[in-house]
């Protein structure tokens, strides 16, 4: 059979039970994941910033004065990192009542947004090795948050 256009399909295929029902979200395991997630991925810039202010010496979102934790730039970092963690649960949510294959939607929309920050030191004045650790660093955060993410989403739905 041809669909309007020319496509052809098998139209004897059978749609799988699963995708015949409505999914279910269990928000409760969704926003406790959701939580953890949070926890990690301020623990994953904060030792981000750990390895290159202290392994390499790169001056990452603090001056050389401030040590090796820095000053109030990594709370406010570690603490945008969770934040973003939450707001990515919030979507989550949202794609798992709404769209099909939220997993695929999710790990672009929150990938492209990770690839967005990571690209923003590129358009300041700092030095080529500050920039390319503090894109590491915003890489990894936002990795973290779409594996913990997507890992999340197989135990919160019904």
């Amino acid at each position: 059979m041809h669909d309007d256009y020319g496509y052809e399909y098998d139209q004897t295929r059978e749609i799988p039970a699963a995708s015949r029902s409505t999914r279910r979200v269990d928000a409760r395991k969704l926003w406790s994941g959701g939580m953890a997630t949070a926890v990690v991925a301020a623990l994953v810039a904060f030792v981000g910033l750990l390895i290159a202010r202290g392994i390499f010496g790169v001056p990452v979102l603090a001056p050389t004065d401030a040590g090796l934790v820095g000053d109030a730039t990594t709370v406010g970092l570690c603490s945008l990192a969770a934040l973003a963690a939450l707001v990515g649960t919030g979507l989550m949510h949202l794609l798992l009542l709404s769209t099909p294959r939220p997993d695929t939607f999710f790990t672009a929309i929150v990938g492209l947004a990770t690839l967005a920050v990571a690209l923003q030191p590129f358009t300041t004045g700092s030095e080529l090795p500050v920039k390319i650790a503090t894109m590491l660093v915003y890489l990894a955060t936002g990795v973290a948050i779409i594996l913990s993410l997507n890992s999340v989403t197989g135990n919160a739905l019904r």
